[in-house]
């Protein structure tokens, strides 16, 4: 508190923090334990004792001659910002721009849509070299003007201050500091597992997430929140299919990624287990995940309660979807808009089979059970290698799909990159995806004889990890029953 609420002097009104006990002994008994004395350099707190409660709200005018109407709003400093609210990435389409359209115009955060990791540190780069220079934009220049050494979060919160479009709806006359809300994210979250010793420990790595956890964009805030939003894996799953298919189909020589592939996205999500928290990372220290189907199907129910976890007022913002394009944005070509609840019952049998679909229900069970999804494919067969196996070999689909788009990624490379002809291109381009498809296999079954074993997951100092507790849902809140 003392650190979020702003001084009545630099909001024009009276803005004390009122703490009231009830019992004058026991106070002073806490007295030998507790120190104020840092809260109170701020003078910001008021203490009120028994039936002093009757005094509040104190006129400050009348009592102690103090007019904080007198005082004009003091726009807010870089350092004022300490809080961080972050919108993690567990992996692709789980409905994230679903989220950043509920939370664009809140009235008490400073808000970007979803923007790429590299770019926002490109960006904060950007903006320090041109602080040395001094060319920098007026905007952000005024908001580090009395910042000597500015950290490379003091540039980040610069850059959301100095933006007009980084506080569409902020409101810059409230009594407490907005948080940062920030949601930067990778083209993929990629992760292997490691098993150690004759115990099987198992750990996780991703570099991505590493890129993130040591960044001093995070490190630097004092406070953070954590959400994960997390749809139907399956359905997340066919979703980056056919996202991923599609970006291949319709790439040209323009694009960066032109020669870009399907890959395997059934392995990305089977090791991509960031829903089971370190204990010992202080990015996931203060997280919840939410569910996408929740916030869909029961949307008063899921940002009344999510709004009270990272500590912001529910808002009448939060009832509809909104972007710097305006309301009810397509985040992409022919995805659903606003609260439709379309993208909750699609399953996107196009991309995705039956054996690839059970596959992963079977093996990511923990998450089923811990966040309510009911299985639509595994059906409850004894699962051993074996099974491992035939399943593998099932994924007609999948397969069909990642050979395609490698062998034509290889033949278009040969032919604009080393200029052979057509028939020589498709020759080697034929052989690679055979490897390719191949290695695939072998990783996949590798994968789930890894899974089979039910190894326990640990940080690297070998300690549990936990699963990230699920947002509980007012059941008087609800409009529709709980999605499973």
């Amino acid at each position: 508190l003392n650190d979020t609420v702003r001084k009545s002097e630099w909001v024009g009104r009276e803005n004390h923090i009122y703490l009231h006990y009830t019992d004058w002994i026991k106070f002073c008994n806490y007295l030998q334990c507790l120190d104020f004395q840092k809260l109170l350099k701020g003078e910001k707190f008021v203490f009120l004792f028994e039936e002093e409660i009757d005094q509040y709200p104190i006129d400050f005018q009348a009592r102690f001659g103090i007019d904080y109407s007198q005082y004009p709003v003091k726009p807010l400093g870089v350092r004022e910002v300490n809080r961080l609210i972050w919108h993690t990435q567990l992996s692709a389409h789980n409905g994230g721009d679903f989220f950043n359209e509920i939370f664009h115009h809140h009235p008490n955060l400073l808000i970007f849509e979803s923007v790429m990791f590299d770019t926002i540190q490109k960006r904060v780069k950007e903006i320090r070299d041109r602080l040395r220079r001094k060319d920098l934009e007026e905007g952000i220049a005024q908001k580090l003007a009395h910042i000597k050494n500015p950290t490379d979060k003091d540039l980040l919160v610069a850059l959301f201050l100095g933006r007009t479009g980084f506080q569409r709806g902020l409101d810059k006359t409230a009594r407490i500091v907005p948080a940062l809300f920030f949601q930067p994210h990778f083209g993929n979250i990629n992760f292997s597992i490691n098993v150690y010793g004759k115990a099987g420990l198992c750990t996780l790595h991703s570099e991505q997430y590493d890129r993130i956890r040591t960044s001093p964009l995070f490190l630097g805030f004092k406070y953070i929140k954590t959400f994960v939003p997390m749809r139907r894996p399956t359905t997340s799953y066919a979703a980056s299919i056919r996202f991923a298919y599609d970006r291949f189909l319709h790439s040209n020589k323009e694009e960066e990624d032109h020669y870009g592939h399907l890959g395997d996205p059934l392995s990305s999500v089977l090791l991509n287990r960031t829903y089971w928290m370190d204990p010992r990372d202080r990015l996931f220290k203060d997280s919840v995940l939410v569910r996408f189907e929740d916030g869909k199907l029961n949307p008063k129910a899921t940002f009344t309660a999510l709004a009270e976890f990272l500590d912001i007022p529910y808002t009448s913002s939060m009832t509809y979807c909104s972007s710097n394009s305006g309301l009810n944005p397509e985040s992409l070509p022919g995805n659903d808009i606003g609260f439709s609840t379309a993208a909750v019952y699609r399953t996107y049998d196009d991309y995705a089979g039956e054996a690839d679909r059970a596959f992963l229900e079977y093996f990511m069970r923990d998450a089923y059970e811990a966040y309510g999804y009911d299985f639509h494919y595994y059906k409850g067969e004894p699962v051993d290698e074996e099974w491992v196996q035939t399943k593998s070999h099932e994924m007609h689909r999948l397969d069909e799909l990642s050979a395609y788009s490698h062998e034509e990624s290889i033949y278009h490379m040969q032919m604009d990159m080393h200029n052979k002809s057509e028939e020589e291109a498709r020759e080697i381009a034929r052989k690679d995806r055979d490897r390719y498809m191949e290695m695939i296999m072998k990783d996949r079954i590798q994968i789930g004889k890894t899974l089979l074993k039910d190894l326990p997951f640990t940080n690297t100092q070998m300690e549990l990890r936990h699963l990230i507790p699920l947002l509980k849902l007012d059941p008087e809140l609800l409009d529709q029953p709980l999605y499973h």
